[in-house]
C-alpha cells in the first residue's frame, strides 16, 4: 500500500480539481476520528469498571473466577493500557494525515513547478506514516480485545491472545485482499 499511496500523490498532481484527493483523505481521517473516539468510550468503561471492582468481583463469583478485586483492576488495567496506546496511534494518524492535507494543498497546480514533485513526495510519505499509525492503533484494540481473555484466567488469556495472533497474521499476510494488492499489474 506504501507504493500505492506514493503513486496516489504523483497521479494527484496532475488531476484538476483534485477534488477526488481530498474527499479520499478526509475518508481515511474519518477513520481515525472514529476509532479514537471508539478507544475513548472503552478507555471510559474501562475506567469505570476498574472504580466498581467489587461488583466486578460479585459477578466472577458467580462464574467461579473469585479473585481479589485487585487482581481484576490489574486485568483490566492491562487492557486499558493497550487501549490507550491505540488511543495515541489514532490520534497520531489523524494529525499525520491533517499534515498531508496540508502539504497536498500546498502542491502546485503547474506541473513544472520546483516544487511540484517534491510536496507530493512528502505528501505520500507523510500519508505512508498515517497509515503505518492507523494500523498500529488496530494492532492495539485487537490485543486489548484479546488482553480482556485474562478475565476468564491465565488459559483465557493464552488463548485470546494466541486467536488475536493468528487473526492478524492472516489478514496482515494471507487475505484474499492482500493476495489482490500484491499481484503484478502486467
Amino acid at each position: 500500500m506504501a507504493d500505492y499511496r506514493r503513486k496516489w500523490m504523483i497521479q494527484m498532481i496532475t488531476r484538476q480539481p483534485r477534488i477526488f484527493d481530498a474527499a479520499i483523505l478526509d475518508s481515511l481521517r474519518q477513520g481515525t476520528a472514529f476509532f479514537g473516539s471508539a478507544c475513548l468510550i472503552a478507555i471510559g468503561g474501562g475506567l469505570a469498571a476498574m472504580s466498581n471492582a467489587e461488583r466486578l468481583r460479585g459477578v466472577a463469583q458467580d462464574l467461579t473466577l473469585d479473585a481479589p478485586a485487585i487482581i481484576w483492576e490489574v486485568k483490566i488495567l492491562l487492557a486499558l493500557v493497550l487501549i490507550t496506546n491505540a488511543f495515541l496511534k489514532f490520534i497520531w494518524s489523524n494529525r499525520l494525515f491533517g499534515y498531508c492535507g496540508v502539504i497536498m494543498a500546498s502542491v502546485p497546480n503547474e506541473i513544472d513547478a520546483p516544487a511540484t514533485l517534491p510536496r507530493a513526495r512528502k505528501a505520500g510519505e507523510l500519508n505512508i506514516a498515517a497509515a503505518r499509525a492507523f494500523n498500529r492503533g488496530l494492532r492495539g484494540v485487537y490485543f486489548a480485545l484479546g488482553a480482556l481473555g485474562w478475565l476468564l484466567g491465565p488459559i483465557g488469556l493464552i488463548v485470546t491472545t494466541a486467536v488475536t495472533v493468528f487473526i492478524l497474521l492472516r489478514r496482515e499476510f494471507a487475505s484474499a485482499s492482500r493476495l489482490v494488492i500484491m499481484q503484478s499489474e502486467e
